[in-house]
């Protein structure tokens, strides 16, 4: 699994003009999953991000996390960050997960993230055309992949 995690003033997800999901003071989660991924990487991924300490305490260090704050969640599913670059100039998404794998791993992750933060997270729309809002807070974007945990 592969995150782009963004620290958020507000955040938004809409459809077809619908508004789906928004939040205020909270993450922003891009998530790609590939064939690979497993329950344990949701447990490792969703235990880190919620806490991971990167919002601001009072002295104005990032020293609290999500659930310190009591902050908001959207998640997003995102194909494209498996994206392979290395041949030409047409991204592949080779090491993508099809729907039929991607779908039960990105709903499992969604789901073991509101049991932990003890509140509903907001989505996406699973394979839409979708139009995400942000206001980045810092910025603060970080990336983290269940293959590679540094």
């Amino acid at each position: 699994m592969r995150t782009v995690l963004q620290r958020v003033s507000k955040a938004s997800v809409t459809v077809e003009g619908e508004l789906i999901s928004s939040i205020d003071h909270g993450l922003l989660i891009l998530l790609g999953i590939e064939d690979a991924d497993t329950k344990e990487d949701i447990d490792w991924l969703t235990n880190k991000i919620l806490n991971l300490r990167i919002f601001n305490d009072e002295n104005e260090v990032m020293n609290r996390s999500v659930m310190d704050v009591e902050g908001d969640i959207i998640v997003v599913s995102q194909f494209t960050l498996h994206a392979q670059t290395k041949k030409g100039n047409r991204p592949s998404y080779i090491k993508a997960a099809k729907p039929d794998t991607a779908v039960p791993m990105y709903e499992a992750f969604v789901q073991v993230l509101e049991k932990k933060l003890g509140k509903k997270v907001g989505t996406g729309v699973f394979g839409a055309d979708m139009k995400v809002e942000l206001l980045n807070d810092g910025p603060v974007t970080i990336t983290m992949d269940t293959k590679n945990k540094e």
